[in-house]
């Protein structure tokens, strides 16, 4: 039974051009022509280049995006901003560090020694140029060359030939430059010859090396091709090696510049040697470097210059010229492509584990975040080479049982798998899964399955140790850093369960200043200086924020129960910065309706009943009343808590929420806010209209505080009302006699008091209310009731259909104004009689 399997990752259905990409990475019928030679892949196998030969030069590129982009978007992109007869030598990566941000940052060099540096950015659409360099002085040299090693650019360049050597072959050099990586630019420092008269080389990165391995199809002087250098630049050191000893030849200094008085010792033994020629090779990221020799050995090149002899070929696999290789080491695994037979090699004794045949050509490749893992491109999609022997009958019953067990433990209804347990961090008993495992994997497999674990470990370590270590600032600093990253974490998770919320709520109470301001980090708050926030949080985190209750209710919650999140920001907010709470609340309702997570003000009833039952169920308690239950229990500065309690329920929107306003307001006589509230809100709808001027006119009756107001409120009154109506809630309404003498409280009095004003005194003079101060009013709604009807002006304009005679009006008074009409005394019945009955005498007079 085969260990190793083929298991595809992709069929490039994901990368952008993906039928494009496949045309492109079809093989030609001439092997020798493979395209595979030109392909680039990234470290973090996002991003796949292609680079253009002659004629039709220039650089290509496939990207994977982690969220779905619109259809315009799924194009590919050419790097090509320099001339098209110029080729692209190489494409190197800068700061693959930064590629699960996101963000990855290319350099493509071009042959006449230009350099472009490109940065990848998801968020905004993919690639931009960030700039254009000179990499060379000279501007007649020709880049041959290119690598990028730790924090330096290092190249092979041609330098032209002079006018008294033509021909001397030995006009090549290798030069650096170091470079940062800053926000959105790359600072570029000097050039640095390292060495000058060399012949061709390809310069290889690996680690904090760089070999330079000679062309052999440019052979100067005999012996020149039959070894190679190894540079340290950390030790400022060349290492001279040869293909067919294990040992290096010398090590010398690096501060010999010139490359013939650098290896002159060693041109008379070089010259005795007859070494391989090298078919292929390829990093190992630590130093090393692969060899695949013509004499079918695999070789490693270890950091200090000895040579291992690995794994020897069969006889009938030994690499032809124009044959296809690829080889790629992965921590105790090499992979080996010949042809189209891969073959898996087990680094620690030589032992071939495996050959798979592919249907096609194949390209190694080393993802940074599966190192350990052999991953291959070829012309139909990305595989991974899965090791089966880890996944036996009774590894996979263990892993079913903890989904098993996981499941019943979880809120979610999505189904809990193997892989996703596997990958998705899930799995929390690391000790016990390692135990079990033990027998199946070995030690190696094992410890390099459980690399990211103990890396984890030792980072916890690390920063235990610096906290322990540390002064109070550095302590803070680290604080605020894991707090932001915590709370950002746990904002953006899709479903926050009951012990998530524990820690939330443990976060903002251990580290209160730390939690706000990673809370507007998270949210991306932005405060206009103009009284309104804005947040350009995704989705996903103001689904999460705006998630209903645990609880159904928005009552206080004990300290023993964890506060939802809405609740938690809100009272981080009312801590530190007051008086954003309503531009908070009115945020939170803008993302809850572009979301879709509730009910928005439009679609919401607009009843006037009371308790919760127009207002949505237990778990869809309206955002205000979760921001007021909060307020009312946190006690704070008496005249600070009206005026947030006001503003929450004005941002709320809710008819009863703005009555309740006003009542607040009233009660507080701030009669100038009221007039405001009710100049805004009536304009919303016809019954809040007729709700706030209701309040309003009773009020008036109470007492005299309005009346500089009179006119404004007088304004409001709704189309509908009539001169009976406006009587009849002003008699339902007058305080008792009993209270008139409360200096905020008038009614009017009895005809049979002395005391009593006429009923059309001067506002000014009296304390009571009179019928001069509804004078304005009485006349505006007689005025409107008086004018012709245009409801059925067609009807009175038709010939053939007159209208039938109006009925008489009746003689006796309407009951419910003459009823209380006492109340008014003399001046009351008058006044009653003259506006019912002689409407437009009442006009006249008035």
């Amino acid at each position: 039974m085969s260990r190793f399997e083929l298991e595809e990752l992709s069929r490039f259905g994901d990368y952008t051009g993906s039928q494009e990409l496949t045309d492109m990475l079809v093989s030609s019928e001439d092997e020798h022509k493979n395209r595979l030679s030109d392909v680039r892949v990234s470290p973090d196998g996002r991003h796949i280049h292609i680079i253009l030969p002659e004629p039709k030069v220039g650089l290509v590129t496939f990207d994977k995006y982690e969220r779905p982009q619109p259809p315009q978007n799924h194009k590919t992109l050419e790097l090509c901003s320099s001339p098209r007869t110029v080729p692209v030598v190489d494409v190197c990566y800068l700061d693959h560090n930064n590629n699960s941000r996101g963000t990855a940052i290319a350099a493509v060099i071009y042959e006449n020694g230009k350099a472009e540096f490109w940065c990848f950015q998801e968020s905004k659409g993919g690639w931009r140029l960030l700039q254009a360099s000179d990499l060379c002085n000279s501007p007649r040299a020709r880049v041959v060359s290119v690598c990028v090693c730790s924090s330096f650019i290092i190249w092979c360049e041609e330098r032209p030939p002079s006018e008294s050597s033509t021909r001397n072959k030995l006009r090549y050099c290798v030069c650096r430059r170091d470079f940062e990586v800053e926000e959105g630019a790359v600072i570029l420092a000097g050039v640095k010859i390292i060495l000058h008269d060399n012949p061709k080389f390809t310069v290889i990165s690996s680690g904090d090396y760089v070999h330079l391995l000679p062309d052999p199809s440019v052979k100067p002087l005999p012996c020149i091709f039959k070894f190679f250098l190894t540079w340290s630049p950390h030790h400022d050191s060349f290492t001279v090696g040869a293909a067919c000893k294990n040992t290096p030849i010398k090590k010398l200094s690096a501060k010999e510049l010139d490359f013939k008085k650098l290896i002159v010792d060693c041109l008379g033994y070089l010259s005795a040697l007859e070494p391989p020629e090298i078919c292929s090779f390829s990093p190992t990221g630590h130093g090393g470097l692969l060899l695949l020799l013509s004499t079918g050995w695999l070789c490693l090149l270890q950091k200090d210059g000895t040579m291992r002899q690995v794994y020897k070929l069969p006889e009938n696999s030994l690499v032809k010229h124009g044959t296809h290789t690829s080889l790629c080491m992965y921590i105790n695994v090499l992979a080996l492509i010949i042809g189209r037979n891969l073959h898996l090699i087990e680094l620690s004794c030589g032992r071939e584990l495996q050959k798979i045949v592919l249907k096609g050509a194949g390209l190694l490749y080393a993802n940074q975040t599966e190192r350990q893992t052999p991953h291959l491109l070829s012309e139909t999609g990305l595989f991974v080479v899965a090791d089966r022997k880890a996944e036996s009958a009774d590894c996979k019953a263990v892993f079913e049982e903890a989904c098993k067990y996981y499941q019943q433990r979880s809120l979610s209804s999505t189904q809990l798998t193997v892989d996703a347990l596997k990958k998705g961090g899930r799995f929390q008993a690391p000790i016990s899964l390692a135990s079990i495992l033990r027998g199946f994997l070995g030690t190696d497999k094992l410890m390099a399955s459980l690399e990211g674990e103990l890396k984890a470990l030792v980072s916890l370590e690390e920063l235990k140790g610096s906290l322990v270590r540390g002064g109070a600032e550095e302590v803070e600093a680290v604080c605020e850093t894991l707090v932001e990253k915590e709370v950002v974490r746990l904002l953006s998770s899709s479903e926050l369960d009951k012990e998530a919320l524990m820690y939330l709520n443990s976060i903002f109470s251990i580290f209160p200043c730390q939690a706000w301001r990673a809370a507007q980090a998270a949210l991306q708050l932005h405060y206009n200086g103009e009284g309104s926030l804005s947040s350009r949080a995704p989705p996903d985190v103001w689904k999460t924020v705006l998630s209903p209750t645990l609880t159904g209710k928005a009552s206080p919650l004990s300290s023993s129960v964890a506060l939802p999140v809405f609740e938690l920001l809100c009272e981080s907010v009312l801590h530190f910065q007051p008086t954003w709470l309503p531009s908070f609340l009115e945020l939170a309702q803008q993302q809850q309706g572009s979301a879709g997570l509730g009910l928005s003000l439009a679609s919401s009833s607009w009843s006037f009943s009371g308790g919760r039952g127009g207002e949505g169920g237990e778990n869809n308690v309206p955002l205000y009343k979760r921001a007021l239950c909060l307020l009312s229990s946190m006690k704070r500065d008496s005249d600070q808590h009206w005026d947030l309690e006001v503003e929450l329920l004005l941002v709320g929107g809710r008819p009863n929420a703005i009555l309740q306003a006003l009542r607040i307001l009233m009660s507080e006589r701030r009669w100038e806010r009221v007039t405001q509230v009710a100049q805004r809100f009536c304009k919303q709808s016809p019954l809040l209209n007729k709700e706030i001027f209701t309040t309003l006119l009773c009020e008036v009756v109470q007492h005299r505080d309005l009346d500089p107001y009179l006119d404004l409120l007088w304004m409001l009154c709704p189309e509908d009302f009539t001169v009976t109506t406006i009587l009849n809630l002003v008699l339902k309404n007058l305080p008792s006699p009993n209270t008139s003498s409360h200096p905020l409280t008038f009614s009017m009095s009895h005809t049979n008091s002395s005391s009593s004003p006429p009923p059309f005194a001067d506002p000014q003079s009296s304390s009571q209310l009179t019928i001069g101060l509804l004078k304005p009013l009485l006349r505006k709604v007689l005025q409107r009731e008086t004018k012709p009807s245009q409801h059925y002006v067609d009807i009175l304009q038709s010939p053939s259909y007159p209208p039938p005679a109006l009925p008489r009006q009746p003689t006796e008074q309407p009951s419910s104004v003459t009823d209380s009409a006492p109340g008014l005394g003399g001046a009351g019945v008058m006044a009653a009689s003259l506006l019912s009955a002689r409407p437009r005498a009442a006009v006249a007079t008035l």
